[in-house]
């Protein structure tokens, strides 16, 4: 493709992959965590829609249990899906990295821009979403929406045993301290290259690009983005909702 052809960053057409696969031990036994009921709908459904709320994504792929693709993709033609966004399912891999690169590897061609994003993360607003894809666009290679801590964080070294008591070894200065969420976009090329060239580890994207040593940039995040990982984290999440529905009037 000519550099006339080529998209600018604010066109390249932008696909969001959600790696579905995981179980969620922490939530308890049951369904896979993405599949668990929120409000009556599964997670994974209000995830999708928070990403295809954006007017910029076109394709999202979810990643599904390998052995529960059939399930998912019936659980997305059950559900209400704006009709201008593209819908894949792919069997996922053993870890996470490996279900985000089974993710990109379905990308098709055009699409110059990708957001990772969490299942259990079902609530992030629009903004959010359109944020992290306009840093993309604007020429950096990866972009992580954070907030800062409120609380103060140590460093230990950690216990032998559970529950046994664990020394500080440090205070962190927190201002200089982020939680990051989830969507975190890419430059596609970016993200297949540190999924190609990375094996440690990691519990997000992001970390791999900062192994290729490519700058990494944060994007204001949003307290409903949290991570549902735990029963109270469903309580909450149903508060959300009730919240919206009052304030929106669905």
């Amino acid at each position: 493709m000519s550099d006339e052809s080529r998209p600018s960053p604010a066109q390249t057409p932008v696909a969001a992959v959600i790696p579905a696969a995981g179980r969620g031990v922490r939530l308890g036994p049951g369904a896979p965590k993405a599949l668990r009921a929120l409000n009556g709908t599964p997670m994974l459904i209000h995830a999708v829609r928070a990403l295809a709320a954006s007017r910029r994504v076109s394709l999202v792929i979810v990643v599904a249990p390998s052995d529960g693709t059939e399930e998912v993709k019936s659980l997305l033609d059950a559900h209400a899906l704006p009709e201008r966004t593209d819908f894949l399912v792919v069997p996922g891999g053993d870890t996470r990295q490996e279900s985000v690169k089974r993710g990109l590897d379905a990308l098709p061609p055009e699409y110059g821009v990708v957001l990772v994003h969490d299942a259990a993360r079902p609530l992030v607003p629009v903004d959010t979403v359109d944020a992290v894809i306009e840093a993309v666009g604007a020429g950096a290679p990866a972009v992580v929406p954070a907030l800062p801590l409120a609380d103060t964080v140590k460093e230990v070294e950690p216990a032998a045993e559970a529950g046994a008591p664990e020394p500080v070894v440090a205070t962190p200065e927190r201002a200089r301290l982020r939680a990051v969420q989830t969507p975190q976009g890419f430059d596609r090329t970016t993200l297949v290259r540190a999924h190609e060239t990375v094996t440690d580890d990691v519990t997000d994207d992001a970390s791999m690009v900062e192994q290729l040593g490519l700058p990494v940039v944060t994007v204001p995040g949003h307290e409903e983005a949290f991570k549902v990982t735990r029963p109270l984290d469903l309580v909450l999440a149903e508060a959300v909702l009730a919240r919206r529905r009052l304030n929106d009037g669905f």
